[in-house]
């Protein structure tokens, strides 16, 4: 997906204004005023108009008559919208984003590595193993780790050959997109998330549906653990404390979770 500044004249503006409101330098109810947006930005008024109607598509802002274009309260965003998700991340004024993601992923992750597994195709395959690949010799100090993490999760979605779940997808990607650097920003170790990608691919190959589920839940509850132990906010901290530290059943085989040097992509 473009970013908004790849997207023209109106696309700076969209960028730049939604991650304002996201950030909270403009709060519910501030007015925006168009003419000093167009000379900030540097662009017609034309291009500002065209921004605005994004971001009331968006949900962030909205315009009423005598009274201008406004900000909207944050239960009228559209959260899951995948511009307005990525400014979440980038403003990161919620810590508790990650622990949020993680309770998606556990939501549409495990059942797509299921039906991955009953429904791959020998191309399905074959860029998991590309994926894995680029993994095991991606250069931890740059985004090409990241990218192969995307690449493989991208590759097991996609395998489940159902348009719907891709569309789930693009929230996942965003989100783990910026988990991953935010993990990979503290050089945490990438073997061991090779290992864990590893076996999922293994039982989707193998066509084994509920060892995919499970190895996928299991992968999913270590990704947690490194964000918990590199503090990772104070939602995952309290829901660590809840649960006492218990780790999901990875009684379906896979390394064992829970060790302390365990780290990395997810």
């Amino acid at each position: 997906m473009r970013r908004y500044p790849d997207r023209g004249m109106h696309g700076r503006v969209v960028d730049g204004v939604g991650l304002r409101v996201v950030r909270g330098e403009l709060v519910p109810g501030d007015t925006l005023d168009m003419d000093a947006l167009a000379v900030e930005f540097d662009v017609s008024r034309t291009a500002i108009r065209e921004a605005l109607k994004v971001l009331a598509g968006k949900g962030l802002i909205d315009a009423r008559p005598k009274r201008g274009t406004f900000v909207r309260e944050r239960r009228a965003w559209n959260l899951i919208d995948p511009d307005v998700l990525r400014w979440q991340f980038e403003a990161f004024t919620d810590p508790s984003m990650l622990e949020k993601l993680a309770e998606i992923r556990a939501m549409v992750e495990p059942s797509a590595a299921a039906l991955a597994a009953r429904r791959r195709t020998g191309e399905d395959l074959a860029e998991m193993e590309a994926a894995l690949a680029d993994m095991e010799r991606a250069d931890p100090a740059d985004e090409s780790i990241v990218d192969a993490d995307l690449r493989f999760h991208r590759a097991l979605i996609a395998a489940t050959h159902n348009e719907l779940v891709e569309q789930l997808a693009v929230v996942i990607e965003i989100g783990l997109q910026a988990r991953d650097r935010y993990v990979h920003g503290h050089r945490v170790s990438i073997k061991r998330g090779y290992e864990w990608h590893r076996d999922v691919a293994e039982a989707v190959r193998d066509q084994d549906a509920e060892g995919a589920r499970n190895r996928m839940l299991a992968l999913l509850d270590e990704a947690t653990r490194d964000v918990r132990r590199l503090g990772g906010g104070r939602a995952a901290a309290e829901a660590a404390e809840a649960s006492g530290g218990e780790a999901a059943d990875v009684s379906a085989g896979g390394p064992a979770a829970g060790s302390a040097a365990a780290g990395g992509v997810r």
